[in-house]
């Protein structure tokens, strides 16, 4: 059975007839195939912006326009997977039922009601990210708004088939739908629900969290101390390379490369000494910053100042890169106690002048410098922004 509707122009006579059913089949093919390639990529572009240091995706451009900073948000996480990784997950499962709707015993009709509600659930969810962008990430990635433009044009086409070559109603024709599939491809859809089923399990339960970056866990056979100048380190007291970290406590590529050093110690701890900077982007107490950003991560360099004056800087800066202010306030007391320092049960002072002072002494540090953004490095008196050049690393790796 087959459908034709011809629609009327208005104050014409001449009626617009439907285009061939396979130009809007493949329409949606390839749409649903552009959407899993770049689902792929923005999974690959996640997984590289937790693992790789150097890493930057090209739509790294500004602060409202970023990739990155979307890929960094506890957002970017929904069930214990990605989402770019759901991403890949509902567009295999449209083009593996795409067949049965282009098959001849379809007749143009079946299954684009169902096909319908997935892709308006996609849109829903497209709509439902964006407005997460805007209101709680303050970034936008362009590979997502692809991905969005891509579901609506589904939805779209979905909608354009049904009108062209079906107007039944939609929950009728779902049902409809159900009872071809399991009539006609009873094996196959079987088949297919056992093994997404099966995949649904493991992305829920057994996705590894590689974005919980942590350090390894402080070793007391490492050497620490504070420089000259009162400056803590950690490492080797004659080190290959010296490297000296401005950071801030909220910054996300300063938490990545911090981490990826401590790990470096542990494994060359003969050949690295890490020297440690305050650099807070915060407004409160950087001048360079002229708006609310980084609020809170002077009051986490504060405390970091008063834990290193009780002999705990490292454990306290390893606690600090895991706080997140977003889901947490920060709790001076419970934070030294998990740091190990002994408070003896009253409300620590951070904003003693003295620790301020030092804070502020790093501060004006990191601006004679010319440091403009976080992390910064300063090796064999050169300085680096956001990344250290690979020649030192293979110093101490080789």
């Amino acid at each position: 059975m087959q459908y034709r509707i011809h629609i009327m122009k208005e104050n014409s006579s001449n009626p617009v007839i439907p285009l061939p059913f396979p130009v809007y089949f493949w329409v949606v093919v390839i749409l649903a195939g552009l959407g899993l390639a770049d689902a792929i990529y923005l999974s690959i572009s996640h997984y590289r912006v937790y693992t790789d240091i150097g890493y930057a995706s090209f739509c790294a451009i500004s602060k409202a326009i970023n990739c990155d900073t979307v890929s960094q948000s506890p957002h970017s996480i929904l069930w214990g997977a990605p989402v770019p990784v759901w991403g890949v997950f509902g567009y295999l499962f449209v083009l593996v039922l795409l067949p049965f709707a282009g098959s001849k015993k379809a007749e143009k009709v079946r299954l684009w009601p169902f096909l319908f509600w997935i892709f308006l659930g996609f849109s829903l969810y497209s709509l439902a990210l964006g407005l997460i962008s805007a209101l709680y990430i303050h970034s936008y990635c362009l590979m997502c708004i692809v991905s969005y433009a891509i579901n609506f044009l589904l939805l779209f086409y979905a909608w354009l088939i049904r009108r062209r070559f079906a107007q039944n109603g939609l929950i009728a024709d779902l049902l409809l739908d159900v009872q071809f599939l399991w009539i006609n491809k009873r094996p196959q859809i079987i088949m297919l629900t056992l093994v997404f089923g099966a995949s649904f399990f493991v992305m829920i339960s057994k996705f590894p969290a590689y974005w919980n970056l942590a350090p390894p866990p402080l070793s007391e056979s490492i050497p620490t101390g504070d420089t000259e100048d009162g400056h803590p380190w950690i490492g080797a007291i004659a080190p290959v390379v010296e490297i000296t970290e401005f950071t801030d406590y909220q910054c996300f590529q300063c938490k990545k490369m911090h981490f990826f050093l401590r790990r470096l110690i542990e494994t060359h701890p003969d050949k690295i000494r890490l020297v440690h900077h305050h650099y807070p982007m915060d407004d409160k107490v950087n001048p360079i910053v002229k708006e609310p950003f980084h609020v809170g991560s002077a009051a986490m360099s504060l405390l970091a100042i008063y834990a290193q004056s009780k002999g705990k800087f490292w454990e306290m800066n390893d606690i600090l890169f895991n706080t997140d202010l977003a889901k947490e306030a920060i709790n001076a007391k419970t934070l030294l106690k998990q740091a190990g320092v002994d408070t003896g049960g009253t409300m620590p002072n951070i904003y003693d002048p003295q620790i301020q002072i030092k804070l502020l002494t790093d501060v004006r540090h990191g601006m004679k410098l010319g440091i403009t953004g976080t992390p910064a490095y300063i090796i064999e008196g050169q300085l680096y922004l956001g990344q250290i050049p690979p020649n030192y690393l293979e110093k101490i790796t080789k």
